[in-house]
């Protein structure tokens, strides 16, 4: 099995380079992976793999005040992480139920454009749960959003094994389905 040749020449004498094997070339990649982990958290604020987030950065963390760091939130580190409605649902694979939730923008996603055309973006609740946000632009106006904008979205939970998508945040041209809605900023977007 070939190994990782690591060059160690100008750094010790008289080794030019070395194969690594076995537990040490474990270590290798264990440390690789570290590295790149801290430079992802120190760039993005957090840590993920994939769509996965491994560890908010800004969450129970602690000041040099000792108090709690919130998004915009004073709650202790207990409330913040108790599961809400969204959170019983994902762990219920339930969908087609109607919930009101607020949180803060994590990302801003490009627009689906297939069928109806869609603004999206992932909402971070809290709980530090993630969810999409689906919101139907050709039924209502696009909301002016930014990273980290606190939003309140009334809408159907569909479950995925992605944290599940909030859709149906207007309303219903035809009166048959019960509208939603996006609060941004003092203003509904229905």
């Amino acid at each position: 099995m070939p190994g990782i040749a690591i060059s160690l020449a100008g750094r010790l004498p008289g080794m030019a380079s070395r194969r690594v094997n076995g537990p040490r070339r474990a270590l290798v990649f264990l440390v690789i992976g570290m590295v790149y982990l801290a430079a992802q958290w120190m760039r993005e604020g957090q840590l993920r793999i994939g769509e996965f987030v491994l560890w908010p950065r800004d969450q129970g963390v602690l000041d040099s005040e000792s108090s709690v760091r919130s998004r915009g939130s004073e709650n202790a580190v207990d409330q913040q992480r108790r599961p809400g409605k969204i959170e019983r649902l994902f762990a219920e694979r339930r969908s087609d139920v109607l919930v009101e939730v607020s949180g803060d923008v994590e990302r801003i996603l490009v627009d689906d454009n297939q069928g109806s055309r869609h603004q999206r973006f992932i909402l971070e609740l809290a709980s530090g749960h993630t969810v999409l946000v689906a919101h139907n632009i050709d039924l209502a106006r696009r909301v002016p959003l930014g990273r980290g904008d606190r939003v309140e979205v009334k809408g159907e939970y569909e479950w995925n094994d992605r944290g599940g998508v909030l859709h149906w945040t207007h309303r219903d041209p035809q009166r048959r389905h019960q509208g939603g809605w996006i609060k941004h900023r003092g203003e509904t977007y229905q």
